[in-house]
């Protein structure tokens, strides 16, 4: 995934794809998406991003699913 940033117009290009662009479907006013032949994601368009997104703030965090086992230790070390 890309994140692009664009100054001068106020606006963010989020980039989940490298696959051409199919059809760009209108959100809201401020909002695009670009689909490719399949209908999947391929990117979005944020206009005016400071106030749409919060930019310049931008987090990343990745969640792993954990296992039955971690989850039954944890809470029996709670109870302790």
């Amino acid at each position: 995934m890309k994140i692009k940033y664009f100054s001068d117009t106020d606006t963010a290009l989020v980039e989940f794809a490298d696959r051409k662009v199919a059809e760009t479907k209108e959100i809201n006013e401020n909002i695009y998406i670009d689909l490719d032949t399949s209908g999947n994601l391929v990117a979005m368009t944020i206009e005016h991003a400071r106030k749409q997104a919060s930019l310049p703030h931008l987090s990343y965090e990745q969640i792993e699913k954990e296992s039955p086992k971690k989850v039954l230790q944890r809470t029996a070390k709670s109870r302790r």
